[in-house]
């Protein structure tokens, strides 16, 4: 995204957010997207000056805000076994509004994968210090659990979750959050 970012700019954004998270994007125009958006070709240009860019910098200001709002989510919660379950949770909300085709298309477009698989490994890296922070039982191996849980979200993340399960991104995470906080939990 641009250094500097009009409000108009920021307003263009949110809607192609909300627009490739509800339809995905790779087979969209930028005629298309101007029209359904009010706005000229040259105005969808302040995002990202070819379509390729545009993506890409609404992907990633997808998975900022999200990213953002997890943090957020996970600041409010003090127990240490509650924040690994709250940290899934808040991912698996921040997932659910993205439909097939965004997930599809995340997937068949290498720039924006890349963003997500980012993404994910750095979720997978939270995920285990909070696991560390969580592990109370005796006999609980902290450093396993945390690269289960690291391996799991890299298969939500290439869809091999899915593929095996019919789990949605948003579910599967919430699954995980349920194993994980049995896992970590006192008894």
């Amino acid at each position: 995204m641009p250094t500097s970012v009009t409000p108009r700019t920021a307003a263009l954004l949110d809607e192609l957010v909300e627009l490739f998270l509800a339809e995905g994007f790779r087979d969209t125009t930028l005629t298309a997207l101007a029209a359904r958006l009010h706005c000229s070709k040259s105005t969808l240009y302040a995002v990202g000056p070819s379509k390729e860019q545009m993506i890409v910098a609404v992907v990633r200001a997808f998975f900022r805000r999200a990213t953002t709002r997890v943090e957020t989510r996970l600041a409010a919660t003090s127990r240490p076994e509650k924040r690994l379950g709250a940290y899934l949770l808040a991912i698996s909300d921040e997932l659910s509004p993205a439909s097939p085709a965004f997930f599809a298309d995340l997937d068949a477009f290498a720039p924006a994968r890349e963003t997500y698989t980012r993404n994910t490994e750095f979720a997978a890296d939270r995920v285990r210090e909070l696991v560390r922070e969580a592990t109370t039982r005796r006999g609980v191996d902290a450093t396993f659990v945390g690269a289960v849980a690291g391996q799991v979200m890299e298969a939500i993340n290439s869809g091999r979750i899915g593929e095996a399960t019919g789990l949605d991104d948003a579910a599967a995470y919430r699954a995980l959050a349920d194993l994980l906080t049995a896992a970590v939990s006192p008894r």
